[in-house]
């Protein structure tokens, strides 16, 4: 059944590709599709065969400029637009998300090599970001109410101005929705610099917004290298802020480069987040989370729980069931239902995750299962999934962030030491805690330096929640009004309510 599964999904993918092969994906600026200034190129291929896609407009600074000076001119109607009016406007482009749900997930699990089980829920993830922002639109501009004695102060907010949006090629679309969204609702314009290796479903995005309504300038992609595109908007003066999602080490150059300019900066950045199992916990449960936050879309997200910390006396015992599910984790081609691991997105990518394998051996880890590359009829950027244990927190699989379908296991005395242990990383993104001590999840609430931790769960999202981390995973947070923090300027009004005493000087 799965086979012929297969076999549906690569008939319905067939046309939507055709679109891509047969003339290359542009820039979309003031709502046109353009092709770069100097004219220039890139080839995109699926990881999953090496088969090409198409060609993408290789964005400049030209375009770059030519994007940001239309998204200044379309700024001042967009911001002043009424809130219903871009209510109805967001909820307009979540449903037609919706209508193409489909589409998009096919075209970005071919793109992107991510399975389809889990591709196919994150086009209905974006609508619901647009939905959620959309029905805050009528408060994002209200502020608090501060009265003084002889004052009256109050607060109000206004959006910030253009803004640059950079997103990953791990889950597109749905990521560049998370940043796009509040933007749209907090009344700034955009210009989104999405990722090289997964260029399909930013220019479908794009595409339904317009025929959704959204009025030309709003929303501008241009597509492009980081180094040059992405160099070039971090750079440019009209924007007034950049969101990012992706390395630790391009946030830090993305803040050097917007530095001149005082930009403000959000970014959500990497991790290599803890997943810590007390010997009270429901083991079964804490067994399926382990797997799930390791092994699911590749391993490719910043909140996957790589480091599984183990209490020693249920360690062995653990270990050994960790290792039986990922021996039979199913390693497929992604537009098959039952695949659970496809292919990581680049063949780049893959070199660097399977450079890891080596690196354990020589640092006096354990390959305990996987720890090869692998392949389908000889095509493809797979690796196998793996297992490192006998690992102490010092090894460079426990310290560096290798973004791919790989867990290391650590094991632990007692909640001292566990906490040691997962703090001991220059990372701060997210941890997950499975025990059935209630006392022990506050005080590891209270102890990790993280910005989130799910307790006796996966990873979750709660869309009013903030969502971000600390250390080198990131600055700011996403969610609800934290979103509109970041998107909007606050300011501060204070009336006089009487006529109180003002100091005078030079007066005689």
């Amino acid at each position: 059944m799965s086979q012929e599964q297969l076999n549906e999904n690569l008939e319905k993918l067939s046309p939507l590709l055709a679109e891509f092969s047969q003339k290359p994906i542009r820039h979309c600026i003031s709502g046109q599709w353009v092709a770069s200034s100097n004219g220039e190129t890139f080839r995109n291929n699926s990881p999953i065969d090496d088969s090409d896609i198409g060609e993408v407009a290789a964005g400049s600074a030209e375009d770059i400029d030519a994007a940001c000076n239309v998204a200044a001119e379309a700024f001042d109607d967009w911001a002043v637009m009424p809130g219903k009016q871009r209510r109805e406007l967001l909820h307009a482009i979540a449903d037609a998300i919706v209508a193409n749900a489909e589409a998009i997930a096919l075209v970005e699990s071919w793109d992107t090599g991510q399975p389809l089980r889990f591709m196919s829920k994150a086009a209905i993830r974006g609508a619901e970001n647009y939905r959620f922002f959309a029905d805050l639109v009528l408060n994002a501009r209200d502020g608090l109410s501060l009265p003084a004695q002889q004052h009256m102060n109050y607060s109000l907010r206004q959006p910030i101005g253009p803004v640059g949006i950079i997103t990953p090629w791990n889950t597109p679309f749905m990521l560049s929705t998370w940043k796009i969204a509040p933007a749209l609702a907090a009344g700034c314009t955009i210009v989104h610099k999405p990722a090289e290796w997964s260029p399909c479903t930013a220019a479908m995005l794009v595409k339904i917004m317009h025929e959704a309504g959204l009025p030309a300038g709003v929303v501008n992609t241009v597509q492009g290298a980081g180094e040059t595109a992405g160099k070039a908007l971090t750079e440019h003066k009209a924007i007034k802020a950049i969101a990012f999602v992706g390395e630790s080490r391009t946030g830090s150059e993305i803040m050097k480069q917007g530095a001149d300019s005082l930009k403000r900066v959000h970014f959500e950045l990497g991790g290599k987040n803890p997943v810590i199992v007390f010997d009270d916990a429901d083991l079964d449960r804490a067994l399926d989370a382990v797997v799930f936050m390791i092994y699911s879309l590749n391993g490719e997200r910043c909140t996957s729980s790589s480091r599984l910390l183990i209490q020693k006396s249920i360690s062995a015992e653990f270990v050994e069931k960790v290792k039986a599910r990922v021996a039979i984790l199913n390693v497929g081609h992604p537009l098959n239902p039952a695949t659970e691991v496809g292919p990581l997105i680049h063949e780049q990518h893959r070199e660097k995750v399977a450079s890891y394998f080596d690196i354990a051996k020589e640092d006096g880890a354990t390959i305990a299962i996987g720890g090869n590359k692998s392949d389908l009829d000889g095509k493809g950027c797979y690796v196998e999934p793996t297992l490192f244990t006998n690992a102490s927190n010092s090894m460079r699989i426990a310290q560096e962030e290798i973004f791919g379908p790989v867990l290391t296991v650590i094991e632990f005395e007692d909640e001292a030491e566990a906490v040691e242990i997962a703090n001991g990383v220059r990372y701060g993104l997210a941890a997950y805690i499975w025990t059935g001590d209630s006392g022990r999840s506050i005080r590891l609430g209270r102890d990790l330096d993280v910005g989130m931790i799910w307790v006796n769960s996966e990873n979750n999202r709660h869309l009013p929640s903030p969502f971000g981390g600390m250390k080198a995973s990131g600055i700011g947070r996403d969610g609800g009004d934290y979103s509109f923090d970041f998107y909007m300027e606050t300011k501060n009004v204070c009336i006089a309510t009487n006529d109180h005493a003002i100091p005078q000087l030079a007066k005689s």
